[in-house]
């Protein structure tokens, strides 16, 4: 099969010829159709995220047929489509796995860091791990929705009852999350890179009440804020735009260190807290919630071979809405 592979840390992704992998007992094969190019991706090419399997094969956002199933298969059939999150596997026993927080636990094993992901023609996963696509997505449309979605939905679930809620960073997580605040009858404020007037612009068509620079203050306190880029700095700039007894939330697996701060902006009651992978229960609720909004995922597609290109687009935020790996 053909894989586009991470041989060290700092060097782009080549291509390679792999033997297609066999499943174990409670794994299925998948032909994969398509796979989400994530943040969390470059992060690991980076070496920002320390201790991937290597060599790899990335991304952990795939959509794909299942082909070949192991012995002690029950969820899935051969035809099933499927869709594979970052959440790989977990020990199911410790106090975190008991206790519902399985998205702690100390032996968990993610797809495409511990474990091959989707950048190539095939991938096995446990099925355990793995979710039923709903009818309706197209497999582009549905990719995103396994880790922008997914991540982005335990994110915006702990701002709890926010009316008022600020999104820095308007990329794949929050271009789906804004259409559940829409639908939830909330309001939300977009922050994007500076002079960044087409992220902006895309935040306002899908319902952003304002959209401005990272660096301004939105016209009204807001309730909550969810950080979504991975910049450190941005943290004080939420807790000032939060009103007395307000959440800032950051959603993603990686940032930059964040800067000292005044305990002014913290007092009163505002709360920080952050964001570590997901749950099977979150993919479950997320992925039933999808279809009746219904959300729409804004996707642009690259061959897989052109996986480099997609990373430098994503990282250098030419992307509107997520980049999307065509495999077949």
């Amino acid at each position: 099969m053909r894989a586009m592979i991470l041989g060290a840390p700092g060097q782009p992704l080549r291509e390679a010829d792999l033997s297609v992998p066999r499943p174990q007992p409670e794994q299925v094969l998948l032909q994969i159709h398509a796979c989400g190019v994530c943040r969390t991706d470059l992060h690991i090419l980076d070496g920002e995220l320390t201790q991937p399997k290597l060599p790899l094969v990335l991304g952990h956002q795939i959509v794909g047929t299942v082909v070949e199933v192991g012995e002690r298969v029950t969820k899935f059939k051969l035809g099933d489509r499927v869709g594979v999150p970052w959440l790989g596997s977990t020990c199911n026993h410790c106090r975190y796995c008991l206790s519902g927080r399985e998205n702690l636990c100390d032996r968990a094993r993610f797809t495409g860091y511990n474990l091959d992901g989707g950048y190539a023609e095939y991938a096995v996963a446990d099925e355990h791990f793995c979710f039923a696509i709903p009818d309706g997505y197209p497999d582009l449309q549905a990719a995103p929705l396994l880790c922008a979605g997914l991540i982005g939905y335990r994110s915006y679930r702990m701002v709890g009852e926010a009316e008022r809620i600020g999104f820095y960073g308007f990329g794949a997580a929050a271009h789906i999350l804004i259409q559940v605040a829409r639908y939830q009858e909330r309001k939300v404020y977009a922050f994007t890179r500076s002079g960044d007037t087409q992220g902006q612009q895309f935040a306002r068509d899908l319902g952003a009440v304002w959209a401005g620079g990272s660096e301004e203050s939105p016209p009204e306190e807001l309730d909550a804020a969810i950080i979504f880029a991975p910049v450190g700095k941005l943290v004080p700039a939420a807790l000032k735009a939060v009103a007395k007894g307000g959440v800032v939330v950051c959603a993603g697996i990686h940032m930059s260190d964040i800067p000292s701060f005044p305990y002014e902006i913290l007092w009163e009651e505002r709360m920080l807290r952050s964001v570590a992978n997901l749950t099977r229960t979150d993919g479950e609720e997320f992925l039933t919630l999808a279809p009746q909004i219904p959300i729409r995922t804004e996707v642009t597609p690259f061959p897989l071979t052109a996986a480099n290109e997609a990373l430098d687009a994503l990282r250098s935020g030419k992307i509107n809405g997520a980049a999307v790996l065509v495999v077949t």
